[in-house]
């Protein structure tokens, strides 16, 4: 007999496991709207209050996954993995641009679905929206041809897939429940999977931009989620990487556009944000089998960004789903620009010995570069510009940032968000590691078997 929505809320409530025909049952109520919001709220704070086991996180994972459409790549004959790669966000962040590309320009192939910005980070389909044209929401047809022909298609999440999360995420923002162990795996991992994966690579940021917070908890989450999507059937390694300060030089959707364009373009050949996506680009071709060293696969990407072949993979993309033929070449001139931008130098000169990421973020979305409501239409030209790091000298001929900006008056408050951001002292710093550790789905964490 089917128990009730209510009987299920009860056993977690009072600390019991539930088995999988429970939480297939509850997630079903979820999409089909049998179960209420307010028993949605009480079954996540249950969760929240008593956790779950690997088997229960598991078991909602692929629930919230199978509640819409999977996509299926078996049929595509395609002659390499399908590989993806999600970040928990962060500031400066362009990595999904280029790893994309790279894969594919390595023999993966990479459906990528994409999100908005999220508070003071920022959000890959934002940065997509400043490329004139661009569709990220392809009709099924076409994105399987877009992936089989092309490598790549950097998408959003469309309403299919995963519809589950969706209602359900919507609740756990408004009953204080969002800060859940199981309930975060599960809500990335179930869209995730739902692109038909065969293997998948975490970004997991730390330090004072990042979401989770302290190191201890970035690394639970690296360590649930390598655990969870291996016994959902998808190998799954992570990168704890660093957030301390900016990823890349610029923040802001089209420069960060224009920085993964001359990153993929061979202009930009060092720098925290290149690193940390060649070490997610060779994860990636490493769980898809495509190599089995690490140097061999460091190798093919390094020869396939020299090259060009992931630039020609990245601007076949963009055509392919409706961006300009011309912007790896004319970037500069197809990119949208803000009216104003000021160089702004500090009251002394110095070293940046500490940087509040959060803060940084926040003086983009305060531009008009991210949102303070979900309805909120953002201002795809704004933001900062080659931003000074960890240990390097500003003064008034190393400005800390160029402000793009709508107006004067914005530059100036913003101007002075950013010189509150940082710390500078007479002597430099070393600048914190981009890659802090790495957790592979081979070695779940062995001490908990409850998040």
């Amino acid at each position: 007999m089917t128990p009730l929505p209510q009987e299920i809320i009860r056993k977690k409530r009072d600390g019991g496991v539930l088995d999988d025909a429970s939480i297939n049952e509850f997630i079903a109520g979820i999409a089909d709207g049998s179960v209420a919001d307010e028993q949605l709220g009480a079954f996540a704070m249950a969760v929240f209050l008593n956790g779950m086991n690997r088997d229960e996180c598991i078991a909602l994972t692929l629930a919230m996954r199978d509640s819409g459409r999977v996509m299926q790549w078996a049929d595509q004959d395609l002659p390499g993995p399908v590989l993806d790669k999600h970040s928990t966000g962060g500031v400066g962040d362009a990595v999904s641009l280029i790893l994309g590309p790279w894969v594919a320009a390595c023999g993966g192939f990479v459906p990528m679905i994409s999100g908005r910005g999220l508070g003071h980070t920022g959000g890959t389909l934002d940065k997509l929206a400043s490329i004139p044209g661009y569709d990220p929401f392809p009709d099924p047809e076409r994105l399987s041809r877009v992936v089989r022909q092309i490598g790549v298609a950097i998408i959003g999440q469309t309403d299919d897939l995963a519809p589950a999360d969706r209602r359900f995420y919507a609740v756990r923002d408004v009953t204080a429940t969002v800060e859940c162990m199981p309930l975060i795996v599960a809500s990335i991992l179930s869209k995730k999977l739902a692109a038909g994966l065969e293997a998948l690579v975490m970004d997991v940021k730390t330090g004072s931009g990042s979401v989770m917070g302290a190191e201890s908890r970035c690394v639970e989450l690296a360590e649930t989620i390598c655990s969870v999507a291996a016994g959902a059937g998808t190998p799954t390694s992570a990168l704890v990487t660093d957030m301390n300060q900016v990823l890349g030089r610029n923040a802001g959707n089209a420069l960060e556009v224009a920085e993964a364009i001359e990153i993929l373009r061979g202009e930009r050949r060092a720098g925290r944000l290149l690193e940390v996506t060649r070490a997610l680009a060779a994860e990636m071709l490493l769980a898809g089998g495509l190599f089995a060293e690490r140097n061999e696969a460091l190798s093919a990407l390094d020869e396939s960004l020299g090259s060009g072949r992931a630039a020609e993979r990245f601007q076949s993309m963009v055509s392919a789903l409706g961006g300009p033929n011309e912007l790896l070449g004319q970037y500069r001139e197809i990119l949208p620009e803000a009216p104003v931008v000021v160089e702004v130098a500090p009251a002394e000169a110095g070293f940046i010995v500490e940087m509040d990421v959060y803060r940084l973020g926040m003086t983009v979305v305060e531009l008009g570069g991210g949102r303070t409501r979900s309805d909120q239409k953002i201002d795809l030209a704004v933001g900062l510009e080659n931003v000074a790091g960890i240990g390097e000298r500003v003064d008034e001929h190393r400005p800390i940032a160029r402000i793009h900006a709508r107006s004067h008056e914005d530059a100036a408050r913003a101007a002075t968000r950013l010189t509150a951001a940082i710390r500078l002292s007479d002597t430099p710093a070393d600048p914190p590691p981009p890659i802090h550790r790495a957790v592979n789905s081979s070695r779940p964490r062995p001490a908990r078997d409850t998040f």
